[in-house]
């Protein structure tokens, strides 16, 4: 049995959370190999390492002043060391990464130090084997993973050391030149080695106990989700609920590794299991989560549904533009096309102009628009789901734009005005959740 343990920034903020990790790892004897994030940051004013090394890097380029970030990084690393009585000479390694500092550095490589000296400090404090993830996680030039590479660097370490830690964030191309993850990229970093040694389990350490049911910053305290399945996950974190990196999930899931959310802070609680297939039948709703800033372009013509082609013409347009689209829902005669505002800040006027032309349809706008997702795998079969929403959103007044299900029936979407976002969640919350 062998568990990958893979902590945040928030659980690597300080020394306090360093000895907590420590506690962690050395309670299981299965937690051979533990993934870092940099440092996080120590209360609400604090900055994280990794936003520094990202400020200096800025510097440098611009030519501006750089000595106050320099000098907050590198107390931050130095007082760890001081506190723990660590005996790895970090100040040679900051020494020497200073005598880098200049418009020319790489900023992968830059902002990557983060994670490095943060697993160089780790290693020591856990008495693991210290392995960079430059020699481990293999991108090609096309930025693409190399995981058969990967696979075998991992197997070859793993064998020849036991136990590991390594730095997230980022791998190298096939030249030795440190290429960054997308941010947030340590939780598939940890995700990878899972999947390159087939684990019986990912373990993602945070400062929260598993995933909520709804975003805490309108649901006052939500209930924690016992059991996810993978899909149900996506369908949450596309819709904004921001735990994972969304590209963790696709490494271990075809090996079916559940993935155990757990809080570094209160590591006795069960936190949120994440896998394929899960057994409990306690909720019919998993959760909710939701987005704002969507644009609805209302598409009307007679007869459209006789025209063979015609949606086809229509996303065409959308494709020309590089516009991703949401959601599709139709009538007869009319149909609209759900779409990020953001997509379609500088070509709104052109596509309606398009459409009106290459379709000879009316268009309207409906630029108001939040989405929020009702996801539960336990909605199968299960009647009485829609009608439960439009009750709920009907008492308090609120006007359903539009409504849309997958054929899997596990998730529902519902499109409101803007205004309404909030208390749509809220009374929603109340009534299918709590």
């Amino acid at each position: 049995m062998l568990v990958v343990t893979k902590f945040g920034g928030s659980s690597l903020s300080c020394a306090t959370q360093f000895a907590k990790v420590k506690k962690i790892v050395e309670s299981d004897a299965k937690r051979k190999i533990v993934v870092v994030s940099a440092l996080g940051k120590r209360d609400a004013t604090d900055t994280k390492i990794t936003d520094l090394l990202y400020i200096l890097h800025a510097h440098l380029k611009f030519g501006v002043p750089y000595d106050d970030i320099w000098e907050m990084i590198y107390s931050r690393f130095k007082a760890i060391k001081e506190e723990l009585s660590l005996t790895y000479p970090i100040e040679d390694d900051l020494d020497s990464l200073f005598g880098m500092l200049s418009k020319s550095i790489s900023e992968d490589f830059l902002v990557s130090r983060g994670e490095y000296l943060t697993a160089k400090l780790m290693s020591d404090y856990l008495g693991y084997h210290f392995v960079d993830a430059k020699d481990l996680i293999c991108f090609n030039y096309d930025g693409k993973i190399d995981y058969a590479l990967t696979e075998k660097k991992v197997k070859v370490a793993f064998s020849e050391f036991g136990i590991l830690v390594v730095p997230g964030f980022y791998g190298a191309y096939p030249n030795g030149s440190v290429k960054l993850l997308s941010r947030g990229g340590s939780d598939v970093t940890g995700s990878i080695l899972s999947k390159c040694l087939n684990v019986s389990m990912y373990e993602n350490w945070t400062d929260v106990s598993g995933i909520l049911a709804a975003d805490p910053r309108i649901i006052k305290d939500p209930k924690a989700i016992k059991e996810i399945t993978y899909e149900e996950l996506r369908e949450l974190s596309y819709m904004g609920a921001n735990v994972l990196h969304e590209e963790t999930v696709f490494p271990v899931q075809s090996l079916n590794i559940p993935i155990n959310l757990k809080n570094t802070n209160d590591p006795e609680h069960p936190g949120t299991l994440i896998k394929n297939v899960c057994d409990d039948k306690e909720n019919i709703i998993t959760g909710l989560a939701g987005k704002k800033d969507f644009v609805s372009f209302n598409i009307t013509k007679d007869h459209m549904s006789n025209e063979v082609g015609f949606l086809r013409k229509a996303l065409t347009i959308f494709e020309k533009y590089s516009v991703s689209v949401e959601h599709i829902p139709s009538g007869i005669d009319t149909f609209s096309v759900v779409v990020p505002k953001s997509s379609i800040e500088r070509c709104q006027y052109e596509i309606i102009t398009e459409l009106k032309n290459e379709l000879g349809a009316d268009v309207t706008i409906a630029s108001d628009i939040a989405l929020i997702a009702v996801v539960g795998r336990n909605m199968v079969n299960q009647s009485g789901i829609c009608g439960s929403i439009f009750e709920t959103l009907g008492k308090n007044k609120i006007n359903v734009k539009l409504l849309a299900q997958g054929p899997s029936e596990l998730n529902i979407i519902i499109g409101v005005s803007q205004k309404d976002y909030e208390l749509s969640l809220q009374s929603l919350y109340k009534k299918l959740i709590k």
